[in-house]
């Protein structure tokens, strides 16, 4: 299996993730597909920073269309007082949609709620997506 984690979505990576690139994140999830399709590929979106559901929908869309096969959502908890503050804590039946619309999308595992994170139960989701 192969982990990159998208983090958030589009819109706020210019303000949250100097350095880094949305669209080359996608690039590289895209890139090892086509190099390895018989890999699984998975990758990791934080909620809470301040996105809005159109741009969480579409962040799962752009994931799904890369091939990407595993999904965590997980809720940001600001590490310290200097860290991005938290901007929603998601309640469990928000994850649990949110988890819904990972799997219309196409992934063929996910896992989601306020605790989980990148690596969260990794062999289950593994083996949940193996089977399929």
């Amino acid at each position: 299996m192969l982990g990159h984690n998208l983090e958030m979505v589009s819109g706020l990576y210019a303000g949250a993730r100097a350095g880094a690139d949305y669209g080359r994140s996608l690039g590289l999830l895209a890139n090892s597909k086509k190099l390895r399709p018989d890999i699984l590929t998975k990758s990791g979106i934080m909620l809470g920073l301040g996105e809005k559901p159109e741009e969480l929908q579409k962040a799962l869309e752009d994931l799904a269309a890369q091939g990407c096969d595993l999904l965590t959502l997980g809720q940001y908890l600001a590490p310290s007082k200097e860290h991005r503050a938290v901007e929603k804590y998601y309640t469990e039946e928000e994850f649990a949609y949110w988890g819904g619309k990972a799997r219309a999308a196409g992934f063929k595992a996910v896992l989601a709620g306020p605790l989980v994170r990148s690596s969260y139960r990794a062999s289950s989701l593994y083996a949940e997506a193996a089977a399929k």
